[in-house]
């Protein structure tokens, strides 16, 4: 009787052995194919801002303090300006989707 005993609690520990080598095993797998982390965000400084938001604001007569002062803000918090002096706002969602309190487009 004793010798079955040790026996059945070999093969249980051989068997808990086994199962913990397959787990550890599973776990190196999924680290090992786990996705890479996003790319960081473009980082653009007040002077290219400022650079973009002179071409987006050039045709403006009437308000272009206004224009330039707005499009430097929202250029800094989105980290882009749309190409061109007007439209092209689908190459920057963020600076499309900023909205004032009325709900019109905050970003020129």
């Amino acid at each position: 009787m004793e010798n079955k005993r040790t026996i059945f609690v070999c093969v249980l520990l051989a068997v808990l052995f086994a199962v913990s080598l397959q787990a550890a095993s599973s776990t190196a797998d999924n680290v090992a194919t786990a996705p890479p982390a996003p790319a960081p965000a473009p980082v653009m400084t007040k002077k290219e801002c400022g650079n973009k938001c002179k071409v987006r604001c050039q045709k403006v007569r009437a308000h272009q303090d206004r224009c330039l002062n707005y499009c430097n803000d929202c250029c800094m918090l989105c980290k882009c300006v749309p190409s061109g002096q007007y439209g092209n706002k689908d190459e920057c969602p963020c600076y499309r989707d900023r909205k004032n309190s009325k709900g019109g487009s905050k970003c020129p």
